[in-house]
């Protein structure tokens, strides 16, 4: 007798060797998976790439050494997490990111001129950013089993 395969209507078919990495997920849920990974690393880079040209050559603050630019750094060590699908690091990127959406908020308040419009850029980097870091998270838990409820890890009470 040999093994049959699943059918194209069950569930072992969504997808036949999971990925040690991303679990086992429906085809279109692995295919946006991989779509917002994309378009995390696409957004991070520009934010970093807007981060040091913004304080090193398009509007440095005057006086200033372009010490700023080394704002940057943490964002950089997030980049290799990201292409690995870390989750730990899409999680920790949610939270610091809210960090370059307040500078950029103080910025474009107090800033004049290209600064300002630079500052706009790095709010809407940002908040895209944590977006799709959250929705990128919450796709990859899908996976995980459900949490048992109270009354599924207690013993049942001896005798009434």
């Amino acid at each position: 007798m040999s093994p049959t395969l699943p059918s194209s209507d069950s569930p072992e078919s969504c997808a036949e060797t999971p990925d040690p990495i991303l679990g086992q997920h429906p085809p279109e849920r692995l295919s946006r998976i991989q779509l917002l990974r994309t378009l995390n690393v696409l957004m991070l880079v520009s934010l970093i790439v807007l981060c040091v040209v913004w304080e090193l050559w398009l509007a440095p603050l005057k006086g200033g050494t372009g010490a700023l630019a080394w704002k940057a750094l943490p964002l950089t060590l997030a980049v290799t997490g990201m292409l690995r699908h870390r989750l730990y690091t899409y999680r920790w990127m949610s939270l610091l990111i809210w960090l370059y959406f307040t500078e950029g908020v103080v910025r474009a308040f107090s800033d004049r001129g290209l600064s300002q419009g630079l500052a706009g850029i790095e709010v809407a980097l940002s908040t895209g950013l944590f977006i799709a870091c959250a929705v990128y998270v919450r796709l990859r838990l899908k996976v995980l089993p459900p949490k048992p409820g109270k009354g599924a890890t207690s013993a049942p009470a001896a005798g009434a």
